[in-house]
């Protein structure tokens, strides 16, 4: 049974899939990682050839597994592949490895050696390094500003798509989680911290992907509604 579950969702990245795939398996085996690991790709619902690549690098690599749902929603394809994992802890980042790799064994530690529950990758804390544009950086801060004032959040960054979480916070976790788009992250991470979970901020190193699909006003407007939905819900303590 692997220690740790890497997972990278996908919508549409046939592109550059297999290049980054090979990348992040590269490092793995030549930096030694010391946890048993496994590459799981888990589409939802492409259009173009992902899901074929991912099925070819899956008869490649034995070390590689492909999770598919038909109904898009990067969330939902996230939660099924942290749920459906038999590993120690899960972790997931995006498919353009805009977080530096060297950033990864941090992470892991956190919830495999540390006793954390969570860890979350941050940038936006002391030893982090990164680059972006104006309009992105000017967004996440005020979009964490937010979070710190409605809900006296120590949390640091809350959408920085680099996070892991141990098998057993994730079954207690994830059902409550209600969003199935981009909202997931912060929404799971509320719940963790409220609910008396043990979360780890990691300082990464990260640069901004001038492909990126993400559509910030679209995804700024969710999370807005998702903070407005999260300020008055009862959220649970973790159980005892």
């Amino acid at each position: 049974m692997p220690q740790l579950d890497i997972v990278i969702p996908v919508y549409n990245e046939a592109h550059v899939l297999a290049a980054s795939i090979e990348k992040l398996r590269a490092f793995l085996s030549e930096t030694k990682f010391p946890y048993t690991w496994r590459v799981v790709v888990a589409d939802n619902a492409s259009t173009d050839a992902t899901l074929q690549v991912a099925h070819q690098l899956e008869d490649t690599y034995p070390d590689v597994t492909v999770v598919h749902l038909p109904q898009k929603g990067r969330g939902r394809a996230l939660k099924k592949a942290l749920l459906d994992s038999d590993a120690d802890a899960v972790c997931y980042m995006d498919v353009d490895l805009s977080t530096d790799l060297s950033c990864l064994l941090p992470l892991a530690d956190a919830v495999l050696k540390d006793g954390y529950d969570l860890a979350t990758g941050s940038r936006m804390t002391r030893g982090s390094k990164i680059t972006r544009s104006l309009r992105r950086e000017i967004t996440s801060r005020g979009l964490i500003l937010l979070v710190k004032l409605l809900f006296l959040s120590k949390l640091s960054d809350t959408q920085c798509g680099f996070k892991a979480i141990t098998r057993q916070a994730a079954r207690e976790l994830l059902p409550l989680v209600q969003n199935d788009e981009w909202f997931f992250d912060t929404e799971m991470l509320l719940l963790a911290e409220k609910g008396g979970y043990r979360v780890k901020d990691v300082p990464v190193i990260w640069i901004e992907d001038p492909d990126s699909r993400v559509n910030v006003l679209r995804t700024v407007m969710e999370d807005l509604q998702g903070l407005a939905r999260m300020r008055f819900r009862r959220i649970p303590k973790r159980p005892s």
